[in-house]
């Protein structure tokens, strides 16, 4: 009996291939989104909790800019950390077909799923390196020595995927 494959037929050539910068920023672009829906359901949140205690002196919490886009990248943090750390993939991984882990395939730990986390909240064009990477991999992926490849598979296929043993040297431009 024959075993049937997740991976599309169309993509099984770049199944364990280094994801290139458009799959990654699109991923970053639908990472962003749900962190700012997670954001403004917990704004929504706190506002119904005190329209509950106080529904005669009720108004919307005002916040002003920086709380806000504070807040957003705060969620994204900890969205990122908590999803590279459990499976190396967040919802936007999950959609592009890629999975972050260590350059050998292992899923981060936490500190470095945490320390990956925060370098690409406060400098995300360091993903514009990919390009310039002999092995796509963005200047966050140099210094932490990890790596985002298209992985289709569903059960923790990052243990079984490649390494990528000139990775583990450095990138050469």
């Amino acid at each position: 009996m024959s075993r049937v494959s997740p991976i599309p037929h169309e993509a099984r050539p770049y199944q364990g291939q280094a994801a290139g910068v458009v799959t990654r920023v699109v991923a970053a672009a639908i990472d962003l989104a749900v962190a700012l829906i997670v954001s403004i359901a917990l704004y929504l949140g706190i506002a119904g909790a005190t329209f509950l205690a106080h529904p005669r002196r009720f108004h919307f919490p005002e916040s002003g800019m920086l709380p806000g886009i504070t807040m957003v990248l705060v969620a994204l943090v900890v969205y990122l950390t908590i999803t590279w750390t459990l499976s190396g993939r967040t919802y936007g991984s999950q959609v592009m077909g890629v999975r972050a882990t260590r350059i050998n395939g292992a899923t981060m730990s936490a500190p470095i799923a945490f320390a990956r986390a925060v370098l690409y909240v406060v400098f995300p064009i360091g993903l514009l390196w990919c390009p310039l990477s002999r092995h796509n991999r963005s200047l966050q992926d140099i210094v932490l020595h990890t790596s985002v490849r298209y992985d289709w598979g569903v059960h923790g296929s990052a243990q079984q995927m490649p390494a990528d043993p000139a990775a583990e040297i450095g990138d050469r431009v």
